[in-house]
């Protein structure tokens, strides 16, 4: 059986994966769904300084603490930025790095230089009408559960430099609807596949569905996790 540590995006929180966990679990596996700081039931301790490593120590000290080894661990969307950055911190804990309709960067990328200046701009803006300067709500924003996401984890950049880390499995799983190629927040997205369809190295599967496949597609997605787990590394 295999150990899955499912990370949410923005604006969310471990609740997110409910549904999938469960599924995974009644198969045998072992499942962790922890919530960065700042987000979800831990919004409580949301301030202007959490940034990217805020959550990426998040999922090192889980995966220490844990004492977790061969780890299947999961990104999905914006957690693609934080996954990533894991890997080149503890890969000796990890088997394979699953993107779920996520950004993945390539050396030297932050998530702003993935996005783009306009998009940025715009989100700084927000976060100066909205936000206290700091925050981004949630767009709608009356989605249950959601909580403001904070706009530093847009700013470092992750350099991709240990062996280790880029020999790892990848797997990508890309949510095919709602992806137009005027969508300044969705195509970096769309990239992200393209080029993990077309690389050898990497595992590609697709789901007929939204952005949201954890809310959409559960079992579908829960047996995709699964097949990846059981194909040969």
């Amino acid at each position: 059986m295999a150990t899955y540590v499912l990370v949410h995006g923005g604006w969310s929180g471990g609740w997110q994966l409910r549904t999938v966990a469960n599924y995974l679990r009644t198969h045998g596996h072992e499942v962790f769904t922890p919530t960065l700081t700042g987000l979800g039931e831990r919004v409580h301790l949301a301030h202007p300084d959490i940034d990217l490593e805020t959550h990426i120590q998040d999922l090192v000290n889980v995966i220490r603490f844990e004492d977790l080894t061969d780890v299947f661990l999961v990104g999905y969307s914006y957690s693609g930025m934080v996954i990533t950055a894991v890997a080149e911190r503890i890969p000796e804990r990890l088997a394979h790095l699953i993107y779920i309709d996520a950004y993945v960067p390539n050396d030297g990328q932050s998530l702003a230089d993935i996005l783009g200046p306009e998009v940025m701009a715009m989100l700084r803006d927000v976060a100066q009408q909205y936000g206290d300067g700091w925050r981004l709500p949630h767009n709608p924003p009356d989605a249950p559960f959601r909580t403001d996401h904070p706009l530093n984890t847009a700013f470092q950049a992750i350099r991709l430099q240990h062996p280790r880390a880029l020999a790892l499995p990848r797997t990508f799983i890309f949510c095919t609807e709602g992806k137009e190629p005027n969508n300044p927040i969705m195509s970096p997205i769309a990239q992200a596949a393209a080029r993990a369809r077309g690389n050898p190295s990497w595992q590609y599967y697709e789901l007929a569905t939204g952005h949201v496949p954890w809310e959409t597609m559960p079992q579908a997605l829960a047996d995709m996790l699964q097949r990846t787990a059981e194909m040969p590394l």
